[in-house]
């Protein structure tokens, strides 16, 4: 039987806590600001993070250095056979081809998970594989499960403010002051690689009906539909915004009123292009 160690990211939500709790590693993410470089959770927190996107702090997003990631997996390697590594969509990120690059040198021994996921779909991902290490599942068989459920689950996300991706290059600033005067409330999807436009509210509520309806639909159309006996995970996510998080789940709570619904914070890497303020509503088909 192999000795199967679990690592993830930082853009998981996954704290360091949280992680000697569950018995896996996280790799910080690193953040350049101003031109030095932070990493989430060491050098950075999150109240330091918004902070200083508040006070216009030039922050860019970077990856785990190579060598990080090699003297963590050799690390783990010398108490476990093998490594399963799950990193945050290669659609959001170079770090995923990275880990791949790099694990081609350990003969089999590192199996990195391409099912692009991020912030609470990456912990479900996380938690999944720590069950399957419990049911005895090599390293290459988590991987193989875990990449065959990639589009078992879909990220809707309330942007509250057009002005970080106007200011990421992501809409133009036309169309940003035209979003701002107009005062919409675009809700972007993450299903499989990208970060997409998904629809156009013109207030909160509405934002958040969209959102609902959109993982109704979702649950009816590619999860097999809601039973009795709960095979989806409800989650909510959201950046600095967690009062409004409570009220959102009190909302969903009442449409899905059989179903735990789990709420976390946007990963900061998420954050960064986003800002503060928006709310996700994520959906997970049960795995193990």
């Amino acid at each position: 039987m192999s000795k199967v160690a679990v690592v993830t990211d930082s853009n998981s939500g996954i704290t360091q806590a949280q992680a000697q709790e569950l018995g896996i590693r996280v790799l910080p993410m690193p953040f350049m600001i101003d031109g030095k470089t932070y990493y989430e959770e060491i050098t950075l927190s999150r109240a330091e993070f918004y902070q200083k996107l508040a006070g216009n702090a030039d922050i860019s997003t970077s990856q785990p250095s190579p060598d990080s990631i090699l003297e963590l997996w050799d690390e783990l390697l010398n108490e476990y056979d093998e490594v399963v590594h799950i990193p945050m969509s290669s659609g959001l990120s170079g770090s995923c081809q990275t880990a791949v690059m790099l694990s081609q040198d350990y003969d089999g021994k590192v199996h990195v998970v391409n099912n692009q996921r991020i912030s609470v779909t990456q912990r479900q991902s996380v938690l999944d594989a720590v069950a399957l290490v419990k049911e005895d599942k090599s390293g290459s068989e988590i991987k193989e499960i875990l990449e065959n459920d990639k589009f078992n689950s879909s990220i809707y996300i309330m942007i509250d403010t057009l002005y970080y991706l106007k200011k990421g290059g992501r809409v133009t600033p036309a169309a940003a002051a035209l979003g701002t005067l107009l005062k919409l409330k675009p809700v972007l999807q993450i299903q499989g690689e990208k970060l997409d436009a998904f629809a156009k509210a013109r207030t909160v509520n509405q934002a958040k009906s969209i959102m609902i309806n959109a993982v109704k639909s979702d649950i009816e159309k590619r999860f097999g539909g809601i039973s009795p006996d709960n095979e989806i995970y409800l989650e909510i996510a959201h950046t600095e915004n967690e009062e409004a998080a409570k009220l959102f789940k009190e909302e969903i709570q009442a449409q899905f009123p059989d179903y735990p619904i789990y709420i976390d914070h946007l990963s900061l890497s998420v954050s960064c292009h986003i800002g503060p303020g928006s709310l996700a509503l994520a959906c997970c088909k049960k795995l193990v």
